[in-house]
């Protein structure tokens, strides 16, 4: 009796196994159907948005198209300057804006512009004087070594300040920093061998005696192997080049590591004064440049040199013509002409302000430069130069030599045009400056036309 409920039992439990198991096979097929008809719906979207993708690009164009045109009108306008109009091309080619907004930012841009420009009347050179001037006294007096370089050393500060200004002609200490060709940059035997060819080398650097011969009636020279080799020179070049110096004067004749000269007159006097010609005869490297120093930066070598001659610094082969400066800025003028002078004025001045931590505006020093250079020629901000040069005689009185000016224009009978503002400031009237700057004429019998207003 007991065994036969267990059948049914298990019997019964059979049956509800596989009528679970049933229905978990329809969800199964349920799922995948659900998964494939995702699978479908992802496949379908792609078309969807790529039939959306020429609208966009519509859009986008017409934006495009917008900008160009509001730029060029701003170009032809010259509402702003060509390096900020560049800036906000370059800056809003890459945002997704509208059309409102990209209006927007311009007229921001444009307005900001105009509100910064200097009003009309205002004292811009007493200004410009006043920015350079006051930070000026703050400066130290010492001369400084080039920054990473020992060996050599550059006036900075307020002499170097002075010297800029007053457009010196030889400056206290030329220096210039020379690169080389991309080709021989990273190599530092290349460097070596062209910083020989501009260190300027003279008999009596390599020579270790220069003295006089009265049995042989002649000046012997005794060199010095080592440094002959270092300077890459052989006594045949060093003769060559006194016979080039003497010319007929007299006679070289080279020997082992020694040279005697014969001069065409025997005379004791003329002996010595030959005896000095000969130890300044330059045997190799460019005049005025008596010092190189190589040094590395990042992976290229760049030589610094202790005296300064451009000209021919230009002209040495393995040079790169383009990466080649000076802190001589007569030279630069010479050389290169006078915007190539007017920058090299603003890149001087701003890097011994900066470099004494001086925050001055580069366009006081911009309206320096120009001042300078206005003319086409360099001249210095001095009686002697733009102060001095001024169209009213008081104005110049007014500066130095008070009593030269004013007896000078006395005698010529010179007319003060009064335009400018000491001459009226000595004479007691109201300035050309701001609101003086400006004449308010008014008719009285001018009749008013007033319209009539419509009903």
């Amino acid at each position: 009796m007991s065994k036969k409920p267990t059948k049914k039992s298990t019997a019964t439990k059979k049956m509800t196994t596989t009528k679970k198991a049933a229905p978990k096979k329809t969800t199964l097929k349920k799922t995948t159907t659900k998964k494939t008809a995702a699978k479908k719906s992802t496949a379908a979207k792609p078309k969807t948005t790529t039939a959306k993708k020429p609208v966009v690009k519509e859009v986008s164009s017409a934006i495009v198209k917008h900008m160009e045109k509001r730029f060029e009108n701003i170009r032809n306008e010259r509402r702003l300057p060509p390096s900020v109009l560049e800036e906000l091309q370059t800056k809003l080619s890459n945002l997704d804006i509208t059309k409102k907004e990209f209006d927007t930012i311009c007229d921001n841009v444009i307005d900001s512009y105009e509100r910064s420009l200097v009003e009309p009347g205002e004292a811009v050179g007493t200004v410009a004087a006043q920015s350079i001037g006051e930070p000026g006294t703050q400066m130290t007096l010492r001369t400084f070594h080039y920054a990473g370089v020992a060996e050599l050393s550059v006036t900075q500060g307020l002499p170097r300040l002075i010297e800029i200004v007053d457009a010196r002609n030889n400056p206290s200490t030329p220096t210039m920093k020379i690169h080389m060709i991309d080709e021989l940059a990273g190599d530092r035997n290349e460097a070596k061998a062209i910083a020989r060819n501009i260190e300027m080398v003279l008999v009596e650097s390599v020579a270790s005696n220069v003295s006089i011969d009265l049995l042989r009636q002649a000046i012997d020279i005794r060199f010095d192997p080592e440094l002959m080799e270092d300077k890459g020179l052989t006594v045949e070049a060093v003769a060559e080049a006194i016979q080039e110096k003497i010319k007929a004067k007299g006679e070289v004749e080279p020997g082992e590591n020694t040279i005697f000269v014969y001069p065409a007159n025997e005379s004791l006097a003329e002996l010595q004064k030959l005896s000095e010609k000969i130890r300044e005869v330059r045997v190799k490297g460019i005049n005025d440049v008596t010092h190189v120093v190589i040094r590395k930066e990042s992976d290229r070598y760049v030589m610094y040199t202790e005296g300064s001659n451009l000209q021919d610094a230009l002209e040495i082969a393995g040079v790169n013509p383009h990466k080649i400066y000076t802190n001589n800025l007569r030279e630069i003028f010479q050389v290169l002409g006078v915007e190539a002078t007017r920058n090299a004025i603003i890149q001087e001045a701003m890097s011994v302000l900066n470099e004494q931590g001086m925050d001055v505006d580069v366009r006081h020093i911009i309206l320096v430069a120009d001042m300078m250079t206005a003319d086409g020629t360099i001249r210095q901000i001095g009686r002697h130069g733009i102060s001095g040069s001024k169209n009213s005689a008081l104005a110049r009185a007014a500066f130095e030599v008070t009593i030269k000016h004013l007896l000078g224009a006395g005698i010529a009978g010179t007319r003060d045009p009064l335009r400018g503002i000491t001459e009226n400031v000595i004479l007691g009237q109201l300035i050309p400056l701001g609101t003086g700057a400006i004449d308010l004429l008014m008719n009285p019998q001018a009749t008013v036309i007033t319209k009539k207003k419509k009903k």
